[in-house]
């Protein structure tokens, strides 16, 4: 007598990394899988990410790397010892990229491109029977208990034995994360929390001669710090409406949080962080007395332009010329922020699915048989590798959840998927 063998479909919805992972655990059990992505490519957002280098993931300790996520840490810390940072790099080597660690702990594949790791992805789902639907949307559920699913042919509706949600948080929506989905899910008794800008710049109060000059430029090798709060060294850059880059990405969430308190939030850029005041007192002090202030400080310390005028926009009115004076502005310009940047053009966001609306399985406790992974949750982190990790080790952790909860539901201990 033949034994049957019992094989789920499961819908993933969502080609991003959370969604391609789950997917990938899932069809590794022997599930039916089939990915539904509403834009005519898989992974749009992952693309963009690698332009500037991909950032797999970050070496530094097990312990330091889960503090990233903040109040989230108890969930995340679950997913990432299921598949932690070296986990992630010989999944990469897998799929033919290998990797390096750089200089700051930063992990990328040799590459130093997104493309030929997710095209080797897609053959190796694709090879283990894995549909990738392209320009197909989720629609919800009918009352009984289908997947209502729109794509070229017209709509349909799926019966299938679990769900797996990846569809991103609410930025970038023209890459197809523009969180339509919290007022589905809140309709159906999902708590969601409202969405904020993560990894994002700001607006200033910067006057338009400044911005109009400077929009795009760098500001290098500086050292920013929140009024009563961290220090981060990196860059930043000038745009129309403020400021944004690594250093600002860095203290968002604290800067974010300083805004909702009190209506603005007070930094301080150092110029030259690596000198301290009397040094760069003394410097200034050798220049000819007689020298402009643009030359003093372009001989002197060796100042662009655009952190030159920095001093007169931060300061509101023209820098001292004592040199003690002028040393202590330059290692502490203040700027104040006075609101996050659009969230479409936030990098990532806060909010999402509240993690007590999730078992630990990351199935939603309102919607049995149905899963949740990335963007969608309620976890923040900075640029550095954390984001991809966050989002790869979740979507693994669901698509594992929804398959454990798939095979004990055949053997009787819970109730039937819908």
């Amino acid at each position: 007598m033949t034994e049957f063998v019992f094989r789920p479909h499961v819908a993933v919805i969502g080609g991003g990394p959370a969604g391609l992972a789950a997917a990938e655990i899932l069809s590794a059990h022997g599930c039916g899988v089939s990915v539904v992505e509403q834009m005519p490519t898989m992974g749009r957002k992952l693309l963009i990410a690698g332009r500037g280098g991909l950032n797999l993931t970050h070496s530094e300790p097990a312990d330091a790397f889960a503090a990233r996520y903040g109040a989230a840490r108890p969930m995340m810390e679950r997913a990432l010892r299921a598949f932690a940072p070296r986990d992630m790099v010989q999944w990469a080597e897998g799929l033919g990229q290998p990797c390096f660690t750089g200089s700051s702990g930063r992990v990328f594949p040799r590459a130093m491109k997104a493309s030929p790791l997710l095209r080797a992805w897609l053959a190796r789902l694709a090879a283990a029977g894995v549909r990738l639907l392209t320009r197909h949307r989720w629609d919800g559920w009918d009352a009984d208990g289908r997947l209502l699913v729109s794509g070229p042919g017209g709509p349909a509706s799926w019966q299938v034995n679990a769900t797996v949600l990846a569809l991103g948080g609410a930025s970038w929506a023209r890459l197809g994360a523009d969180g339509a989905w919290r007022a589905r899910l809140l309709g159906l008794g999902v708590d969601v929390s409202p969405f904020a800008p993560a990894n994002c710049g700001f607006v200033t109060g910067w006057r338009a001669p400044f911005t109009t000059r400077f929009a795009g430029t760098p500001l290098r090798g500086i050292a920013l710090t929140l009024d009563g709060g961290d220090t981060v060294r990196g860059e930043a850059v000038v745009t129309g409406a403020g400021i944004e880059g690594g250093a600002v990405y860095a203290l968002s969430a604290a800067i974010r949080d300083r805004i909702a308190r009190d209506g603005h939030a007070l930094v301080h850029v150092d110029l030259r962080p690596a000198l301290d005041v009397t040094e760069i007192a003394t410097r200034i002090a050798r220049v000819r007395s007689r020298e402009s202030l643009s030359n003093t400080l372009r001989k002197a310390l060796r100042l662009p332009p655009v952190a030159i005028a920095l001093l007169r926009e931060g300061d509101g009115g023209p820098p001292p010329r004592d040199p003690a004076a002028l040393a202590r502005l330059v290692k502490a310009v203040p700027v104040v922020l006075r609101a996050p940047a659009a969230l479409d053009r936030a990098i990532s966001v806060a909010g999402g699915i509240a993690w007590p609306a999730l078992d630990e399985h990351f199935m939603l406790r309102a919607l049995p048989g149905v899963f949740a992974a990335g963007e969608m949750l309620d976890w923040e982190a900075p640029t550095g590798g954390y984001l991809l990790q966050g989002c790869i080790a979740t979507g693994r952790m669901a698509g594992q959840g929804a398959w454990e909860w798939l095979r004990d539901s055949q053997r009787g201990r819970y109730p039937s998927a819908p």
